[in-house]
């Protein structure tokens, strides 16, 4: 039994459509600027690049302004957003996620990108057909002849696969 976890990477911007990603874009913009005061006293650098570059520990912004986006990222329900099955549905399930900035800039709210990266659950793994994974909740299937629903997901940009989960070793069979 092969197990993967997927990883998706929504970068939103200032294009971004829907509304759960312009208030993820937004907040993080103006937390972005109240948290990038404690690294940029002076205002010499405007970028957040620059800041980045220049000022040692800069890179605890990451950390510092995903605050802002946690309150959304449980507005999600667990259920990985954007992703669906080759029926149109959402069934991805995550548990971890990580918010990274991309890029801002402290006077052109424009230029503010930033990253969600979604970790699903484990999922097994059974085919890939075309461009499909063909997959299964992690803890489907336990009979030879039980029943297992699956999903078909397609393989596309920002979607891969995180991780391949190799079983430990069946200890029973070792006990004879």
């Amino acid at each position: 039994m092969r197990l993967i976890t997927l990883c998706y990477r929504k970068i939103i911007d200032a294009t971004a459509t829907r509304s759960w990603d312009q208030l993820v874009w937004a907040d993080s913009y103006a937390e972005f600027r109240l948290q990038a005061q404690n690294f940029n006293p002076g205002q010499q650098h405007r970028s957040f690049g620059e800041i980045l570059h220049f000022v040692p520990g800069a890179e605890r912004l990451h950390f510092l302004v995903s605050g802002a986006v946690n309150g959304y990222v449980q507005q999600l329900n667990e259920r990985l957003p954007d992703i669906t099955d080759n029926l149109g549905r959402q069934f991805l399930r995550f548990k971890r996620f990580q918010f990274e900035l991309i890029n801002s800039d402290l006077q052109d709210k424009s230029k503010h990108q930033v990253a969600v990266n979604f970790v699903s659950e484990p999922l097994r793994w059974h085919d890939t057909v075309g461009t499909f994974l063909v997959v299964s909740e992690a803890s489907t299937g336990a009979g030879a002849a039980a029943e297992t629903l699956t999903h078909m997901v397609q393989l596309q940009p920002f979607l891969s696969i995180y991780s391949i989960l190799t079983p430990a070793p069946d200890d029973s069979a070792n006990a004879r």
